[in-house]
């Protein structure tokens, strides 16, 4: 009998994962996996509010393949984490439908990060359903009956839409849903090589999980440091420098990070040493990664079954969870009564015209 409380999170499939993903949010889900019943969703939907052509729609199956190598290969296990595929577990769009007459469109257009979103799509206009995207993630957070969603400090708006909907449906009908609790991650989003912003692929900016060793080194030594050091002999700045943030998450090895700092600072060491040397922490780092990533890839549909299996085991609480809504609202009873009176009649007409 399944005793531990529910935790759900995901990603869009838009393809491999980076180290800000691993540092934000996956590592996180390697210490939970063992703490909650977790259910890790693959956005699918989510994602056709701002990627919805057809190429994008193809491109769903090989980037949810990708996407879940990176998860395998970082220590989520398939046992313990429901990995499954959003749209393949239908209960959800009767749920957001259910859910869109419980919360006001100024409700929803108070989220400043909905406008960012449509602004980083190049979107002119607002499209409805870009819109109701915290409906449709109340839709997927409730759908398990999760106690807790661990989000970055951005969506914590979007997950008190859910909160306020699950509040809004147990006073209305009947407690169906905890309310959900917000796990927010203290770690701040890691700043991408370029040192302008976070880690994105979008923005060319990323070092993978799956990258290889020559490939991480090529991208550690084009990485941002300090503008104004143009000579080695230069005291150099190591708070807010992009390589020393990376050598504090990555590598171990805290005296060797700190010799550095103190050199660096001095104006006693070039960046070619301190990035060689972020360089094999790094390679170190994601070494084991790629090695289970190119084990499981070599399973042929390994990953497809992975994900099949979580999205059956989700079909079944999902089911049980619209059961609850529909009986909770009073609709499954229009529907039973219905179903009564026409067996009735028909059983009735039937012995009227043997007789």
């Amino acid at each position: 009998m399944e005793t531990k409380k529910r935790l759900l999170t995901g990603d869009r499939p838009t393809g491999k994962l980076h180290l800000g993903h691993y540092v934000g949010s996956i590592a996180n889900r390697v210490k939970l996996q063992d703490e909650y019943q977790c259910y890790f969703l693959i956005a699918d939907l989510h994602m056709l509010t701002t990627k919805p052509t057809r190429e994008d729609v193809e491109n769903i199956g090989s980037n949810a393949r990708e996407m879940v190598l990176d998860y395998l290969a970082a220590g989520i296990d398939p046992q313990k984490a429901a990995i499954y595929l959003q749209s393949e577990v239908h209960e959800v769009f009767e749920m957001n439908l259910f859910f869109a007459m419980l919360v006001t469109v100024p409700r929803l257009s108070r989220l400043p990060s909905l406008k960012d979103m449509a602004r980083a799509a190049h979107l002119e206009e607002m499209p409805f359903g870009l819109l109701g995207y915290p409906v449709l993630q109340a839709a997927d957070i409730l759908l398990p009956r999760a106690h807790a969603v661990p989000v970055g400090k951005d969506n914590v708006a979007h997950v008190e839409i859910t909160r306020e909907i699950a509040r809004r449906f147990n006073r209305q009908y009947d407690e169906v849903f905890p309310i959900p609790d917000v796990v927010v991650s203290d770690v701040p989003a890691l700043v991408g090589t370029d040192g302008q912003a976070k880690m994105s692929k979008s923005l060319n900016n990323a070092i993978f999980l799956s990258d290889d060793a020559k490939t991480v080194r090529k991208k550690v030594f084009s990485m941002y440091t300090d503008p104004n050091r143009i000579r080695a002999d230069i005291p150099g700045r190591v708070e807010g420098n992009p390589v020393f943030i990376y050598h504090d998450i990555f590598n171990p090895n805290q005296a060797e990070v700190e010799d550095l700092k103190l050199r660096y600072q001095a104006g006693k060491v070039g960046d070619v040493e301190v990035k060689e040397k972020l360089a094999t922490a790094i390679n170190n780092f994601l070494d084991p990664l790629r090695e289970r990533r190119e084990m499981y890839a070599s399973q042929s549909g390994l990953v497809e079954e992975v994900i099949y299996d979580g999205t059956m085991r989700t079909r079944e609480i999902a089911r049980e969870t619209l059961m609850l809504m529909r009986k909770a609202m009073g609709l499954s009873g229009v529907w039973n009564r219905i179903r009564r009176q026409t067996e009735k009649r028909r059983k009735k007409l039937a012995k009227e015209n043997s007789s």
